[in-house]
């Protein structure tokens, strides 16, 4: 049984690293580059990254709301991440 703890104690750090890393990543970018690529705002989603790292912390992320914080965060590190990294960043040839 106690693997098992050790296990979700893991799991929970991994999430909550996940999230601190998307949290800081949303404060370092522009403003107007979030509706640049068609996003939602950069309070909004600071809101999201913030309320999910919260959740996952209270709850752990193997609870309902905690799965929902983990994939809140992974959409926002798959998917927006790399395109307002992408429109911030010159383009090299």
């Amino acid at each position: 049984m106690q693997t098992v703890s050790w296990l979700f104690f893991a799991l929970k750090l991994a999430a909550l690293a996940f999230g601190a890393v998307a949290v800081v990543h949303a404060i370092r970018q522009r403003a107007d580059a979030f509706p640049a690529v068609g996003k939602l705002t950069k309070p909004i989603w600071l809101g999201i990254l913030a309320v999910s790292t919260i959740v996952i912390f209270l709850m752990g992320p193997v609870s309902l709301f905690g799965v929902i914080g983990v994939v809140a965060i992974g959409v926002y590190m798959a998917d927006v991440r790399p395109k307002v990294d992408e429109i911030q960043q010159p383009k090299s040839w």
